[in-house]
């Protein structure tokens, strides 16, 4: 019999599923699960909620096969060594999502008629009804900020008032943020034009500080911003010098850097402050821990491992082909300028045909960096899905010689019309190559590093210009590779820099070459 440890407080029906179908339970929120597992060194699976679980306790449970996170993230349990360890990791991505799109609205209204502040005064025994003349959420006009599974369930709870909804999702499709019912538009916008804006974008440098001085000043007075994603999206220091200036601008959270009683930073500019309740119904409790008993069941009963989220590559399979496969979607995201993408067709060629599914992960994580990392290739599909991306692993042609090589063609949204970047790559004494952009040939360049990446009409002297602005900017040039299009009469320019070519200085060099398409890369 399989002992599981669910060493937190999870509704019960985990419990009772398991027991049913004949798993051994110890459930105990009260002593901590440090000392549990000497109390139970025989554990087969545990499921947590916020709990660490620690090298030091995978170690001391030697029978441990799998850990499974009761709620979407899981950064509380070590998975680069659960993989050491053989010892997969699982999450319940979506139990939450209605319980925060829930508690959105209700912080939108508590703020608006002042809920809190008239019980407190109420019950003092006041009666200050006219100090707390309240809005109307109806036709309103809310930007929602990311349209995954929470945002777009903001878009069904908020119907009913009638709103304008407008949307930004970088990597969601025009037509699919349309067929929502949200009008996607540019974050400057949403930031100019809504009354009140919510954020649900997932955390880490990439969006560390995302709403800055810049967009928190094009708000207008009077509108409402509502932070249920992550710690450190908002720059708090910059809305706080905007308040002192005078500017009325509103600030719900309920995210912390820690989630624990003490000082939280944001109470100074924070208009409203949670103790990070998204998540804490009674229901998606519940529908948590009836996914993770689910989970466990179809993973040992089954061997159904769709869920894990420290997969393993069978194997056989390179991990430089894995590596390679995330840079070449990086690589052709970035030259499709960042544009909604609409489909992926990749083509493996040789020995890699027969791994192929087990690419999906890696694309997913090179074509769309917010995605979540580490899923199998089930998963990754379904993530793709539900960006509204159709992905295709195709056939190779028996006539093409290219062996094990990796083709990836991304068709990106620009004014409604398809455009296609098309880049192929290989591996090369364990180095990632790429060897093709569109129709530009024999690259072979070393993606490792930082690339600058420049298009334009052939002729002489070009090269010359570029090596010089890089100079004059303190920027060595590594390598170059220039091949040219005779057909079409372009060039296109890979070169390999010291240090990363910035925003600036690619315009700089674009403008005074006259370039076709110009930008910089670091993987």
């Amino acid at each position: 019999m399989k002992k599981v440890l669910i060493p937190t407080k999870l509704e019960s029906i985990a419990a009772n599923t398991l027991k049913a179908a004949g798993y051994e339970i110890i459930q105990d929120a009260d002593t901590p699960l440090e000392e549990q597992i000497k109390q139970h060194p025989d554990t087969t699976a545990l499921i947590v909620r916020s709990e660490k679980v620690t090298p030091e306790i995978m170690d001391a449970l030697l029978n441990l096969k799998v850990v499974i996170r009761a709620g979407a993230g899981y950064d509380n349990i070590d998975i680069v060594h659960a993989r050491k360890k053989n010892i997969d990791v699982m999450n319940t991505p979506g139990a939450n999502s209605n319980a925060v799109a829930e508690e959105v609205i209700a912080m939108i209204l508590a703020y608006y008629r002042h809920i809190v502040d008239a019980d407190n005064t109420t019950r003092q025994g006041l009666w200050e009804k006219k100090r707390y003349m309240g809005s109307e959420l109806t036709k309103k006009t809310v930007g929602i900020v990311g349209l995954g599974n929470i945002g777009r369930l903001i878009v069904k709870r908020l119907q009913g008032f009638e709103p304008t909804l407008l949307g930004y999702d970088h990597f969601l499709a025009r037509q699919r943020a349309i067929n929502i019912g949200v009008t996607p538009t540019s974050l400057e916008e949403i930031f100019e034009q809504a009354d009140i804006i919510t954020l649900h974008v997932p955390g880490g440098p990439s969006t560390k500080g995302m709403v800055g001085a810049d967009l928190l000043g094009r708000m207008k007075n009077g509108s409402v911003l509502i932070n249920c994603s992550r710690y450190g999206v908002v720059d708090e220091e910059a809305l706080a010098a905007l308040k002192a200036e005078g500017r009325k601008i509103a600030y719900l959270t309920d995210v912390h850097p820690k989630d624990a009683a003490g000082d939280k930073p944001s109470a100074a500019v924070a208009d409203l402050l949670l103790p990070h309740l998204g998540a804490n119904t009674i229901e998606a409790n519940a529908k948590a821990a009836r996914r993770a008993a689910e989970q466990m069941i179809a993973y040992f009963d089954e061997s159904n491992t769709s869920c894990v989220v420290n997969g393993e590559s069978p194997t056989g399979l390179n991990p430089a082909h894995l590596h390679l496969t995330m840079m070449l979607g990086t690589f052709a995201r970035i030259a499709g300028e960042g544009k909604p993408i609409r489909r992926i067709d990749c083509t493996f060629y040789g020995d890699l045909r027969t791994y192929r599914k087990w690419f999906t992960p890696k694309i997913l994580e090179g074509v769309l960096p917010h995605a979540e990392k580490g899923l199998m290739p089930e998963a990754a599909e379904e993530s793709l899905r539900e960006h509204g991306i159709v992905f295709k692993a195709r056939e190779p042609m028996d006539d093409k010689p290219y062996e094990d090589s990796i083709t990836l063609d991304l068709t990106t949204e620009v004014d409604g019309e398809p455009v296609t970047t098309s880049v192929r790559g290989v591996v090369t004494e364990g180095i990632p190559m790429i060897s093709r952009i569109n129709t530009f040939h024999g690259l072979y360049s070393d993606m490792r590093g930082n690339t600058l990446v420049l298009r334009y009409k052939d002729r002489p002297g070009v090269i010359a210009l570029i090596g010089s602005t890089l100079a004059s900017a303190g920027i060595n040039i590594d390598n170059i590779v220039a091949p040219i299009d005779h057909a079409c009469g372009e060039a296109m320019a890979l070169i390999k820099t010291n240090k990363p070519v910035t925003d600036e200085q690619v315009a700089e060099i674009s403008k005074g070459i006259d370039a076709l398409s110009a930008f910089a890369v670091s993987l």
